[in-house]
């Protein structure tokens, strides 16, 4: 007998469904033939949550079949438990009253709840399932049993029942019925990829992302040879051009293979930075990269030649380096450069100031729920072209394209499918969210089975159409922008900060592209905190060089050098100068000293001092400075005790006692030449006689 408890699976079909249920909000369109072989799944209708022997329910093709045709339905059992499925039939039921709108679609979905009532369309005996497999039994519906169904999205269930099954698992999903219907379909893809350090993928990460089984390659994989339209991060194609010569193979033929794409293609943003924060931040042009220098090892630029000349043996010829612009290491063939795709946050405002980002009438993309009202892909807000993609849609799809899961995924296409059928529009835009870890099967099952419910058309055919007229539903909040702003005048003291280097763009290059990294569409659900993040390590940053606080001295003589340490933890070396002030003037000091400190050390400096007339305890201060002024770091006091007077009493001392010494020698040089004398008079005497 079944053991009802709900397991892996069982929890992550409710959670897709959740979340396609949500996403399903709103419907677009239903539309033409099938072409793509995949079928409607859904999930197991368990309300014990601890159930792991599963139902599956898949119909059609994603769910879809042409009006007047059979069926043909599979149902999988799934047995997740350490003991067998009893034998049993499976019946397939449909409820021949249409869903009638979105919030039907959901409850039914989620909930199982739908009106009206259901008709076998079908039983087939089950066959015994043993201990964590599966088995699946297809069970066919002629147009007789089905009846004449008009197009529509009708509620489909299975359910497995007998003997020796006490409690019977069943599985819902939808079956969609298409009218003839003149759809045109387009899909953009983001392609994006983020590097570890924020800045610029490595040699490493560009090796493991366009290996053959890399992130990069499979977005590659999944949109070749279909109709989608690419959007490229120019990061990319930058990051591989500036390492020259030392880029891997793999990444410099990912590259052409790229740009060798029929594909349409445009560029987003640099690090895919959003325009619209921007704008609302005020600036008055979009964010740019600084100069790339920082990144390019000249050496991987110099080619080598033959010197002229009549010498039989002509021997190579090292030539200057030809570095590329930084244009030249973003450019993507054939790319359009006039389409922005910011959040959906953008406000009328916002576009008029994307056409002065880009002195042109340009493109954008928002999606649906940023206009009043859209009856096709291409509407028109004030004189300014906007391309709408379907929200709920595109929600449902990127869920699909970023599911391994085979089943998980096609129940994801279904339920997004069924939702696009309830709403029809005269075309459609798809744009998939930015997901750097989507398999190629899954990216290119989710784009082909699209084809089911329309003609694929190319964005530019989607962009020559004549717009519609509607109204834009900005967001007025600014807290982004705000951040943004902090942001940017955290980047100012970077700049003043980075005068101690001998090249500031090594330390501001990265910078910049890592704030346009944090504002990047596809980063949104976690700017708070790493904005958050970005600012405590840029005030690590402008705290890194600075004066190790000094230790007690005393000054026991005229004139000493005075030790001061000054902390360098940059990878990179520095120039600053060291102010030193003497609390009182009792004290002398060299008040400025040149200091070239070395990276990640702590540099010694030995100031010069001489102590005046007078004694006692003062404080000299330590501060540094850059090259151009600017104060670096945290100033640090050390306490110095003077005793200036005690070398000159020390030396008389001193003079005294060799003076004395000297004394006591003479006394007793003359007392022993007494005794001398003494006795070589005694001596003579008794002789003389």
């Amino acid at each position: 007998m079944i053991s009802p408890r709900n397991g892996r699976r069982a929890r992550a079909h409710r959670g897709i469904r959740g979340a396609l249920a949500a996403a399903i909000a709103v419907g677009a369109i239903a539309a033409g033939q099938l072409i793509a072989p995949a079928s409607a799944v859904a999930d197991v209708q368990t309300p014990d949550e601890d159930a792991v022997v599963e139902l599956s329910l898949t119909a059609g093709i994603h769910g879809v079949v042409a009006p007047d045709a059979p069926v043909t339905a599979t149902v999988t059992i799934d047995n997740g438990t350490d003991a067998a499925v009893a034998a049993g039939r499976v019946s397939v039921e449909i409820n021949k009253t249409p869903l009638a709108d979105a919030a039907a679609l959901t409850a039914w979905l989620d909930g199982g709840d739908a009106d009206g009532a259901f008709t076998s369309i079908g039983v087939e005996d089950s066959d015994e399932v043993a201990a964590a497999q599966t088995a699946s039994t297809t069970i066919s519906a002629t147009t007789t049993v089905l009846g004449k169904l008009p197009a529509g999205v009708y509620p489909i269930r299975a359910l497995l029942t007998g003997p020796e099954i006490t409690e019977s698992p069943g599985a819902t999903s939808v079956l969609v019925v298409t009218a003839e219907k003149d759809l045109q379909l387009t899909v953009v893809v983001p392609i994006t990829a983020t590097p570890a350090d924020g800045s610029l993928l490595s040699a490493e990460e560009l090796t493991a992302l366009t290996a053959p089984d890399g992130a990069l390659t499979a977005q590659l994989d999944g949109v070749a040879g279909t109709s989608a339209a690419i959007a490229i991060d120019p990061l990319i194609p930058t990051a591989i051009r500036a390492l020259g010569s030392a880029a891997p193979a793999d990444a410099t033929s990912w590259l052409a293979r790229l740009e060798s794409l029929s594909n349409e293609r445009f560029t987003l943003q640099p690090g895919d930075a959003d325009a619209t924060i921007q704008a609302r931040a005020g600036l008055p042009e979009l964010l740019r990269p600084l100069p790339l220098s920082p990144f390019i090892d000249q050496a991987n630029f110099v080619d080598t030649g033959e010197a002229e000349g009549p010498t039989p043996s002509p021997t190579p010829t090292e030539l200057e380096p030809e570095i590329p612009t930084d244009s030249e290491l973003g450019a993507v063939r054939d790319a359009e450069t006039d389409i922005l795709w910011p959040l959906g946050e953008a406000r009328t405002a916002d576009l008029e100031t994307f056409d002065e980002y880009l002195d042109a009438d340009i493109t954008t993309i928002l999606p649906s729920s940023s206009v009043a009202a859209e009856s096709s892909a291409l509407v028109e807000v004030d004189g300014h072209r906007i391309l709408v993609t379907d929200a709920v849609a595109s929600a449902a799809l990127s869920e699909a394209a970023a599911t391994a899961d085979e089943s998980d995924r096609e129940r994801t296409i279904t339920a997004g499918i069924a939702g696009l059928s309830l709403v029809p529009h005269s075309s459609l835009l798809i744009g998939l969210d930015r997901n750097e870890t989507r398999t190629a099967d899954a990216l290119r099952e989710t784009i082909l089975s699209l084809s089911s419910i329309g003609a694929p058309t190319s964005l530019s055919a989607l962009r020559s159409e004549e717009p519609a007229s509607t109204t834009i539903v900005g967001d007025t909040t600014t807290a982004r922008a705000d951040a943004l702003k902090d942001l940017l005048a955290d980047e100012v003291r970077l700049t003043s900060f980075a005068s101690i280097l001998d090249d500031p763009l090594v330390l501001l290059s990265p910078e910049r592209i890592e704030i346009m990294r944090l504002i990047g569409v596809g980063t949104a659900s976690v700017f708070a905190p790493g904005t958050g993040a970005h600012r405590t390590q840029t005030t690590v940053t402008l705290n890194s060089v600075g004066v190790q606080q000094p230790s007690p001295v005393q000054l026991f003589t005229a004139a000493a050098p005075l030790p001061v340490w000054v902390r360098n933890d940059l990878p990179w070396p520095v120039n600053v100068t060291l102010t030193s002030t003497p609390s009182d003037a009792r004290l002398d000091i060299e008040p400025l000293t040149a200091v070239a400190a070395q990276p990640a050390s702590n540099t010694r400096v030995k100031v010069p001092v001489s102590a005046r007339v007078g004694s006692g305890v003062l404080d000299v201060r330590f501060s540094l400075t850059s090259p151009t002024g600017v104060h670096i770091g945290t100033d640090q006091t050390a306490k110095v005790t003077v005793r200036a007077e005690w070398e000159g009493i020390g030396l008389g001392i001193l003079g005294g006692l060799i003076g004395l010494l000297l004394i006591l020698g003479i006394v007793r040089t003359i007392v022993r030449r007494r005794k001398d004398s003494e006795a070589d008079a005694a001596t003579e005497a008794p002789a003389a006689e």
